[in-house]
């Protein structure tokens, strides 16, 4: 997650240009599965987590009236931060056309970034937030060649400080930046409902496509701080396809487009009852290559 811009709307507090932060996670787990019978397999996955942070632009934040520890609030470089967590997961197939999944994702507790202590709530906490998810697909008899699927997921913001800790009120900013009441980007747990479907019009093609839609996380009141991170887009849209090349080689491409959104709120911080929208729209293409042994 990156955002970056040229005028910074914090710059009546003394912000520099550029102004905004980078986010970036890498998972690795181990994935053991045990089939107990013909109709249930559970699954278990130790993960590994790795994370790297930096911001820019928050100069005006970086002093004792705002921060519980000045001098770790941006520009600071890349920060990095490890930590885990496990993943569990159950497939039952109660006849041959259906799949029902659930899947639970911990909490992955994490290091603090300490080059950021004085930003983040908890004194840099940045645990990455629960996840569960629950799915069905189901092939017809007739045509086993169509799979229909559905899933409902929730994202479990809530727990996490830095996260969800309101930004929106003057009261609010009493509580110091890298405290532990300090200001979050306000997010609440998100519903996800997806539906999708894939094709199997031969040997070699499977085609895919689907759309989800995201229950609003972020209210028009805390849209001050989202600035960083205007995660705005409720409804996706994907289509996708793979192609086997051989019995080893394999090809697989897809494009999703996440619709333009506006969440509108005001400006409680440099002048009160200003308008502050937010809104974005993302496009993204993704091409990969896969080998059996």
């Amino acid at each position: 997650m990156n955002s970056e811009y040229e005028s910074n709307v914090f710059s009546a507090l003394g912000g520099t240009s550029p102004l905004g932060v980078s986010l970036e996670q890498l998972f690795i787990s181990m994935n053991y599965s045990y089939r107990v019978d013909e109709t249930l397999t559970l699954g278990i996955a130790p993960v590994f987590a790795l994370q790297r942070f930096s911001a820019t632009g928050l100069e005006g934040f970086d002093n004792a009236g705002f921060s519980s520890d000045p001098g770790s609030v941006t520009n600071n470089g890349d920060d990095w931060s490890t930590g885990g967590g496990l993943n569990l997961g159950l497939l039952w197939e109660p006849a041959p056309e259906w799949d029902i999944g659930l899947g639970y994702r911990s909490r992955m507790y994490m290091e603090p970034f300490e080059k950021y202590s004085g930003l983040f709530a908890e004194q840099g906490d940045f645990d990455i937030p629960a996840v569960a998810t629950l799915g069905v697909a189901y092939t017809p008899a007739r045509n086993d060649k169509l799979t229909l699927t559905a899933e409902y997921q929730r994202i479990f913001y809530g727990d996490v400080a830095a996260i969800s800790n309101t930004n929106a009120t003057a009261a609010a900013l009493g509580a110091l930046l890298g405290s532990d009441d300090g200001m979050g980007f306000g997010w609440k747990d998100m519903d996800v409902f997806r539906i999708g479907g894939v094709y199997r019009p031969s040997d070699k093609w499977t085609l895919r496509g689907g759309v989800s839609y995201a229950s609003q996380f972020i209210d028009g009141e805390e849209a001050l701080l989202n600035v960083l991170a205007p995660a705005t887009p409720q409804w996706h849209a994907s289509v996708g396809a793979s192609y086997r090349v051989d019995a080893h080689w394999g090809i697989t491409g897809s494009y999703t487009h996440a619709f333009d959104n506006t969440v509108s709120g005001a400006n409680p911080v440099l002048s009160p009852g200003q308008p502050v929208d937010l809104h974005m729209a993302q496009d993204e293409v993704a091409l990969g290559v896969t080998y059996r042994w």
